[in-house]
């Protein structure tokens, strides 16, 4: 009998606790570049989101991200993450 742990993550969208791998890691790296990290394997600081365009566009509006990486983000950083998320979800 061996129950393994779930990692449990927390959308900065939604605030919902949810299994690591329904998520999407959005990660900042040591470069001050932020990309979407499908694998969740990348080192650097992350934050956790839904993969959903409501979720996304929740944690544009309350600025979950911006809480997550304790920065601004600026505004094309957030429509190359909406282009890539929109790729994610057409696949």
């Amino acid at each position: 009998m061996n129950n393994k742990k779930i990692p449990m993550r927390k959308c900065v969208g939604c605030g919902e606790m949810k299994p690591k791998k329904e998520l999407i890691r959005v990660l900042r790296t040591t470069e001050e570049e932020f990309v979407l990290d499908v694998t969740g394997k990348k080192n650097g600081r992350g934050a956790y989101i839904c993969n959903s365009k409501e979720c996304f566009s929740k944690a544009v509006k309350n600025k979950g991200l911006e809480r997550s990486f304790k920065q601004t983000i600026p505004a094309e950083v957030y429509t190359r993450l909406e282009k890539e998320m929109d790729e994610l979800e057409s696949k």
